[in-house]
């Protein structure tokens, strides 16, 4: 590709010696679109666009316009696809796959047994739910036991245990109905001073068949059946028994007191500090009587309708059974919020349900711990229970009872409730399991729409914050990065989990992570498998590639790695992509120390292994296949920043690059390394472009040619095009047209044109015209009907691609530089073909009546208007004044 002038003219009789976009074109330096190797062709319009424009472009997510992506598309020099590196599923369900870098005893394990004798019970005591308040310190000399200690010791009167059991029959209806917003309180809300004390000073009446708690109302009927089976529990009897005197005394109970005793003591009350003091006593003294009600009512409860279906559990076989009556518990203690730390029988309940752990079944262990962790379970038994929900995840089979049980929510509440530093190990059990179901396709948007991108990456930006605060990485930490990135890598096929990354900025974290792990290859292996995935789109590759440390960070690891094909071939994955559309991210790479040096010692060490490797069987030729893939993935990134005008020809003139290139061309046969055959031809062709004194492969040009020679003698068409377009580089130079004409290449490229395809076209356009400088072989063009089929060129494509038909007629003005008669330059049927396309498509109406949206119609009106116009009119011109309609006249005979 050379970076001539578009057109060279020296008068009628000038010929075109060569444009930049023809030669551009039929050669061209290779950059890529997602995993393929591209040609960057420059028009001379577009040469001087790219001077005024800068390296540092910032990064853009916008949508293209259709013109973008035609030019694109058009300025492409090759469609070879690279396969992002693949990830074998794993046999087993494991914490660390059979590659880890840990070993067994260093590491959390996938395998253990556990019972209920694992679990403890100290955890499940529960908590208060009284609010001390704080003592005065005021000294106060003993009072007489007269008048206040008779007010503040009211005697409490024995409650009949089953009129308690008539008042708790409503108590499951009320909380369902609170929690609907249907039972309204009967006042505003009281002060906060004083709440204690006022939400329990309203009476429960029971001879009007309503009672109320807190000032909500309670309907003796709603609370009908709510208890099954004992008969001294039905509620209609309970409440007709109660007299209004009963509900009377019950309410001053409650309350702590006889309202107008309670009044006329304040008021007798001397002073403010006194005051003061009984409130508290007596607020404290309600309240722990409205305590003690709740426990008796919460006893009576428990025994209705809690200790029925334990005894179910107990006594029943049937696992199916089992299940139900669990799912049934798990409903009845969650309609009388009785989840969570302050059920007073929580101790009793917990210790059943671990016993249940033993019955060795997973569908009823996952029930089992759904329930254990809504009561909120730590320390050592959210740990088992945690190991219990991964137990069972390590079966692919129970991936759909996982999903009917909805434990997902519960796993990821976990990881959003509890506190890391305190249950490390419980997490790194709780991440494998997601990291497991995350790879289930049931499960991923699922778990997206709940919110597990979001969790994870608060969790890795918490890790790494306490890293940089201790300015160590703990073990445990370690661990749970490698199942927590491992799930995101799951995660990010989800295009919703890109667009979250996007937003939450996470991409620095995640180099970060790889910064402050730096010697835990399971760590960053998942990390760069997690970028390899984001980096195939266009916005997250901007993303990343405008992070600036990066790439040194990416060649560290790769220097550190060097010998871990896992690693090392992603990370040249990677670094491909950042390199293919963005010359900054080409600046940026190139400007860090040795990172040429870097990539061409990969390059020979794993030339070396592969070619220095035995014939293997099929069981052990892998190794040498993902040799292989890194050469391919190595190529790729040389190709890329080659593109560079900086970097492209110090390469063009490194004798160890071009050394390696062209050693991998004299020994790799196309049958078994196809795809990296090609892609150094690519790279040959990036670097062609470079015409400087001390380019090595200027000096080898022969010898390059004579070994591209062989990719022209193939049925496959990619390996045709990439040669084609390497010869439109070195053609430009005289000793190549004389050995391209030696070989009868020159016919080879006339029959191409008969593939009808509009790259491999264009290529050879480019080698003709650079063949038709040279005077002595323009009649090249005459041989297998070369004229005519660069007409069919410009009639088939010519309406379509303005610039194709613009190199068709460059090679035909050259070939006619020494026109004297049309017809017998071109010949009658040709000429006459040539008048009528070129004056239709010299017709602004006709050429541009094409049904496009705005930006498509705005890009081929610039290159009808730059490049194809101003050819077309000379030739139609020169063809014009050499062609006569007239037939001539027959010589009279005498």
């Amino acid at each position: 590709m050379l970076r001539r002038s578009a057109l060279t003219w020296t008068g009628e009789g000038a010929g075109f010696s060569g444009s930049g976009r023809a030669a551009v074109r039929a050669g061209g330096c290779v950059s890529e679109d997602r995993f393929s190797l591209k040609g960057k062709m420059l028009s001379s319009n577009d040469q001087k666009l790219e001077k005024l424009d800068s390296f540092y472009r910032p990064p853009v997510s916008k949508q293209r316009t259709s013109a973008e992506i035609i030019s694109e598309a058009r300025n492409a020099l090759r469609t070879v696809r690279t396969q992002r590196p693949f990830t074998p599923r794993e046999d087993q369900r494991k914490l660390f796959g059979p590659a880890s870098s840990r070993s067994p005893e260093n590491r959390p394990p996938s395998s253990f047994s556990l019972h209920a004798s694992s679990f403890e019970l100290s955890d499940s005591k529960p908590i208060s739910g009284t609010r001390l308040r704080p003592l005065e310190l005021k000294p106060k000399a003993p009072a007489s036991p007269g008048t206040e200690d008779a007010c503040l010791s009211f005697p409490k009167a024995p409650l009949d245990p089953a009129k308690i059991r008539k008042i708790s029959g409503a108590r499951a209806r009320f909380y369902r109905a609170a929690s609907q917003g249907m039972l309204l309180p009967d006042r505003s809300p009281p002060a906060a001073h004083s709440k204690t004390v006022e939400e329990s000073s309203k009476p429960v009446s029971m001879g009007s068949s309503t009672a109320r708690r807190n000032g909500t109302h309670l309907t003796a009927s709603s609370a009908t059946g709510q208890l099954k089976s004992p008969p001294l529990l039905t509620c209609d009897q309970g409440f007709q028994e109660t007299t209004e005197q009963e509900a009377s005394l019950l309410s001053q109970l409650r309350r702590g007191g006889d309202p107008g005793k309670r009044r006329a003591r304040a008021s007798s009350c001397p002073s403010s500090s006194d005051l003061s003091r009984k409130e508290t006593r007596a607020a404290s003294r309600a309240s722990s009587q409205e305590q003690e009600t709740d426990t008796e009512v919460d006893e009576v409860f428990w025994k209705a309708r809690i200790v029925p279906i334990l005894h179910e559990l107990e006594n029943e076989e049937d696992i199916e059974e089992m299940c139900a009556a669990c799912t049934q518990l798990h409903r009845t203690l969650e309609e009388a919020r009785m989840l969570g730390k302050k059920f007073k029988r929580r101790t009793v309940l917990l210790k059943a349900l671990y016993k249940l752990v033993d019955a060795g079944s997973d569908p009823l262990s996952l029930k089992l711990a759904k329930l254990i962790l809504a009561l909120k379970v730590s320390g050592k038994n959210l740990l088992n229970v945690c190991k219990l929900i991964f137990k069972i995840s390590r079966s692919e089979k129970n991936d759909t009872l996982m999903q009917e049980d909805n434990i997902l929510e519960s796993l990821l509440e976990v990881l959003r409730a509890e506190e890391l530093q305190s249950n490390t190990e419980a997490f790194i059990y709780c991440m494998g399991a997601l990291k497991f179901i995350s790879g289930s396709p049931g499960f991923l948007t699922e778990m997206v729409n709940k919110g597990a991108v979001e969790i994870l990456a608060q969790l890795i930006k918490e890790m790494t914050e306490d890293t940089e605060k201790r300015g160590v990485c703990l073990p445990d930490s370690g661990h749970l990065l490698v199942q927590t990135t491992a799930t995101l890598r799951n995660l990010v096929d989800s295009p919703l989990t890109r667009s979250k990354l996007l937003n939450m900025g996470a991409f620095p974290h995640l180099c970060t992570v790889m910064e402050q792990h730096v010697d835990d290859k399971d760590i960053c292996t998942n990390i760069a498998r997690v970028f390899s995935k984001l980096t195939s789109y266009r916005d997250c590759c901007a993303a990343l590639a405008s992070y600036s440390r990066c790439y040194a960070l990416f060649l560290s690891l790769l220097n550190k790695y060097r010998k871990n094909q896992d690693l090392v071939i992603r990370i040249v994955f990677i670094l491909g992509n950042l390199t293919a559309k963005s010359n900054q991210a080409r600046e940026l790479f190139s400007r860090e120390t040795g990172s040429v040096e870097t990539l061409l010692t990969l390059f020979q060490s794993f030339y070396h292994h592969k070619e220095n490797s035995p014939k293997l069987q099929l069981s052990e030729a892998k190794p040498q296949a993902e040799a292989e893939d890194v050469l391919v993935k190595l190529t790729r990134v040389l190709a890329n920043i080659a593109i560079h005008p900086r970097i492209g020809p110090v390469l063009a003139a490194n004798p160890r690059v071009v050394g390696l290139l062209l050693r991998t061309l004299e020994s790799k046969s196309l049958g078994d390394c196809e795809e990296l055959v090609i892609n150094t031809t690519a790279v040959i062709n990036n670097l062609s472009f470079y015409q400087v004194k001390s380019s090595v492969l200027q000096h080898r040009k022969l010898y390059v040619a004579e070994l591209l020679l062989r990719l022209l003698v193939s049925n496959n068409m990619e390996r045709i095009l990439e040669a084609v377009r390497v010869f439109g580089n070195l053609s430009q130079d005289h000793d190549v047209c004389n050995f391209l004409m030696q070989k009868n290449v020159h016919k080879f490229m006339i029959a191409l044109l008969e593939a009808r395809h509009q790259d491999i076209c264009f290529s050879v356009c480019g080698v003709l015209l650079n063949l038709t400088v040279d005077k002595e072989k323009r009649a090249i063009l005459k041989e297998g009907g070369g004229i005519k089929k660069l007409v069919d060129c410009l009639r088939d494509f010519g309406p379509s691609d303005w610039q194709l038909a613009c190199l068709v007629c460059k090679t035909l003005w050259n070939f006619s530089e020494n026109i004297t008669n049309a017809s017998e330059c071109f010949g009658d049927d040709v000429a006459n073909t040539l008048l009528i396309l070129l004056s239709t498509f010299l017709d602004e109406e006709l050429a541009l009546n094409g049904s496009f949206d705005q930006d498509l119609e705005s890009y081929h009106r610039l290159y009808w208007e730059t490049e194809f116009k101003p050819v077309a009119q000379q030739l139609l011109k020169r063809i014009q004044s050499h062609h006569s309609l007239l037939e001539p006249l027959p010589v009279p005979s005498f």
